[in-house]
């Protein structure tokens, strides 16, 4: 797949950019010519990151708070004056036998996963609207199927895909498209991350999720970013609404 649009002095903001997927993105946007703005929680990874590429500067911001969209927003427009693309990239999501189920980590999945990326279409949507541009958001594949254990990080995926659906329609007559992305399961160290499991419980789910995927191997995000970048282009300038499912044939196993 090519890459066709000019990315040239566009600019995207990437949540959670500081490792994996959102990383990736971010670097391959800048080598098309894009600004730019990660956020992330991580001080010292956010700043390895943009160390990699000029183009890139950071916000390090935690998306369950309150006020993350505004202040990312206007980080973005106070650097370079415009907005042409939203990547909600940024997750939360930890297992929880039902037995286990706390409150707490409950309602932080949802404000990540959720909350958080309405409070930045919003807060990004007057500047989109200028440059007719996009929002990207960020899933997974989980929520094709029963989840025991990740029902909530599925549940709240799931919403996510919902409003992907619904800004479609509300933004359109501001000429905004919005999409999602679905991967399977990806080598980009969310199950030690985001997840929080020991190395050798992820490296047993990892295993175990490749023997499960019918093309044989777990992902990379190789095969994502250019996906994101090709949702995220004008090229596709009828294309609004849909989500995508990336994952190696993973979701059909049942």
């Amino acid at each position: 797949m090519t890459q066709t649009r000019d990315w040239q002095d566009k600019v995207a903001i990437v949540t959670g950019g500081s490792s994996g997927i959102g990383k990736a993105t971010a670097q391959e946007l800048a080598a098309h010519g894009a600004h730019v703005l990660i956020t992330g929680r991580n001080a010292d990874r956010l700043v390895q990151v943009t160390a990699t590429q000029p183009e890139i500067r950071s916000l390090q911001a935690d998306s369950a708070d309150a006020d993350s969209g505004k202040q990312i927003v206007e980080a973005a427009l106070g650097h370079w004056g415009r907005i042409d693309l939203v990547v909600n990239n940024s997750g939360a999501g930890q297992p929880q036998p039902m037995e286990g189920y706390d409150a707490g980590i409950i309602t932080k999945m949802a404000a990540v996963n959720i909350t958080a990326p309405s409070q930045l279409v919003a807060a990004a949507r007057a500047a989109l609207k200028d440059s007719k541009g996009a929002i990207v958001n960020i899933s997974t594949a989980v929520t094709r199927n029963a989840v025991p254990m990740l029902a909530h990080y599925a549940a709240t995926k799931a919403a996510l895909e919902h409003l992907t659906k619904s800004w479609a329609i509300e933004l359109a007559g501001d000429g905004i498209r919005v999409n999602a992305i679905a991967p399977g399961p990806v080598k980009s160290g969310a199950l030690t991350g985001m997840m929080g499991l020991p190395d050798e419980m992820a490296q047993q789910i990892e295993a175990q999720e490749a023997a499960q995927i019918p093309l044989g191997r777990r992902g990379v995000t190789t095969d994502i970013v250019p996906w994101i970048l090709r949702l995220g282009g004008a090229d596709n300038e009828w294309l609004t609404g849909q989500v995508l499912t990336i994952d190696g044939g993973w979701a059909l196993r049942t």
